[in-house]
């Protein structure tokens, strides 16, 4: 079987982008190509750039860091603040680096606005209104979080369909968007496109069967508490962490806490990390399904196939 076509833009520097679901493998197979292709990895993971947030947020073992080196973990605390802004300068300033070195650059995540950040791009966007971000946290206090997404569904039903409730940090971000400009953040988006297109790329896209990633994801849920999860959550709380930090409150730490201050056994805890890992892996779909540059391939029944097209790309 032929390679992919792996034409895409015009810049010298290329980017090998490997995309899909959380426990889709993406880690795994990115080590495998580092090491044919004598390239490093930029992780494009929102979580992994935490310290001290290692178990639940699987990053690569000790080991696949001693085969290749990665980039772009364990840039900030946890009460530290990290956008894709930030983002995009880090992970272009790693580029650099690994191109001036002579080596190859795979990109690898499952955070598909880190992904188009560094590769397409940032919009404009209008300045932080505390004042009304104070109104609307009140909110949630008073009515619960859902109450916030259903007055985001209200003025941008687009964006309030890909977001969770407990995604506080993103729907105040598209209500205040809203607000300042009387539009939503995703018409926003839409004509921005993300244009600008300053690295050659190709993405590959991991097609994992439904039933394989979820019982992956029961997997790796499991792996994450035998492994130590509830004492790196302890640790972080004694640390001083707020649970409320938006870290905390992601999958696994946020369930983890409610099991450790009694609001829940643990088998509920486990149960809740599964079913919410689950629903998240359909919203990252969700998401790169809307990018028409991924080129899916059957992962791993077709490895083959994505080592010819990468290959085939810096060739």
């Amino acid at each position: 079987m032929e390679g992919l076509d792996v034409r895409n833009g015009t810049e010298p520097i290329k980017l090998l982008i490997i995309a899909g679901p959380t426990a889709s493998g993406k880690t795994g197979l990115a080590v495998r190509l580092a090491e044919m292709l004598d390239a490093e990895i930029i992780s494009a993971d929102s979580m992994q750039v935490y310290r001290g947030m290692d178990i639940g947020t699987a990053k690569p073992s000790a080991e696949e860091r001693r085969r290749v080196r990665h980039h772009l973990l364990d840039l900030v605390a946890p009460d530290q603040p990290f956008s894709a802004a930030d983002f995009r300068r880090e992970a272009a300033g790693a580029v650099a680096d690994i191109t001036g070195r002579g080596k190859r650059v795979i990109v690898t995540g499952g955070t598909g606005l880190y992904i188009k950040a560094l590769t397409r791009g940032l919009m404009e966007s209008p300045a932080a209104d505390e004042v009304f971000r104070k109104e609307l946290k009140e909110l949630a206090a008073r009515e619960g979080k859902v109450a916030l997404l259903h007055r985001l569904s209200m003025v941008d039903p687009e964006t309030a369909a890909s977001l969770h409730p407990n995604d506080q940090v993103r729907i105040i971000r598209a209500l205040e968007v809203h607000r300042t400009t009387g539009r939503p953040i995703s018409a926003l988006r839409g004509e921005h496109r993300f244009a600008g297109e300053p690295y050659r790329t190709v993405k590959i896209g991991l097609k994992v069967d439904r039933g394989t990633l979820y019982r992956a994801i029961d997997n790796r849920v499991e792996q994450m508490i035998a492994g130590g999860l509830l004492d790196e959550v302890r640790s972080l709380l004694e640390a001083g962490y707020s649970p409320e930090l938006k870290p905390m409150l992601s999958i696994g730490y946020r369930h983890v806490v409610e099991y450790l201050v009694g609001s829940c056994s643990l088998e509920e805890a486990v149960s809740h990390m599964k079913r919410d890992t689950r629903r998240y892996a359909k919203r990252q779909m969700t998401w790169f399904n809307r990018d028409e540059e991924i080129n899916w391939i059957e992962y791993p029944g077709n490895v083959a196939m994505i080592e010819r097209t990468a290959n085939d790309f810096f060739d």
